[in-house]
């Protein structure tokens, strides 16, 4: 068994590093090196930039998002369109779509999809916050906007067979050929749904 290189607290934060997302036992040591070489320009601020993020960040009650005030910067927006909620799983699809600056919507933070595999049920998720926001009566249209993966796909079926009895116009957002992209790189199922909503040239 190889001798420890670095005392318990590096070690620890490399351990902490690797559980991050895209960031293997290598990559840890790595950025962990960074922040102790640069540790006033980086390591300083980003420890308390940490410290004030795990004390004041909370989930919004009305949508899922994540913010430092309930309900968040989103729900109490007075210029949003109030008629429209765009769904979606987490909340980093919610930025990819306020970074994309296409809709001045609300959202709905479902926190996941159905995975039966994976023993994630209805209850699992904020579907029933969901329901309750649409018999408000104020939504006139949900925009269904999961991933287009078979768990994405059930779960925008099983809601929209949910709020099918209320009313409000359900849609969801188009799948195929991505702008740029070659049909020669392209999977069969993004063919596949490329080819069954097809549109008029």
């Amino acid at each position: 068994m190889a001798a420890p290189v670095a005392g318990p607290e590096i070690e620890r934060l490399v351990q902490l590093l690797a559980r991050l997302p895209g960031l293997g036992p290598r990559s840890a040591r790595r950025a962990a090196l960074h922040l102790i070489k640069k540790r006033e320009e980086l390591l300083g601020p980003l420890s308390e930039a940490m410290r004030v993020a795990h004390e004041r960040i909370v989930t919004c009650s009305t949508c899922g998002n994540i913010d430092t005030s309930d309900p968040c910067t989103i729900c109490r927006d007075v210029r949003r369109d109030r008629s429209l909620l765009v769904v979606v799983e987490t909340v980093s699809d919610l930025w990819a779509l306020e970074r994309a600056g296409l809709l001045r919507a609300r959202y709905h933070v479902l926190g996941g999809v159905l995975s039966p595999l994976d023993g994630v049920g209805p209850d699992d998720l904020n579907i029933a916050g969901l329901v309750e926001r649409l018999r408000g009566g104020e939504v006139r249209e949900t925009i269904i906007a999961v991933n287009a993966t078979v768990d994405g796909q059930t779960t925008a079926h099983y809601i929209a067979d949910l709020i099918a009895p209320l009313s409000v116009k359900t849609t969801r957002l188009a799948h195929g050929v991505p702008v740029g992209g070659e049909l020669d790189y392209l999977d069969e199922g993004t063919l596949a749904a490329a080819l069954e909503r097809r549109t008029v040239f």
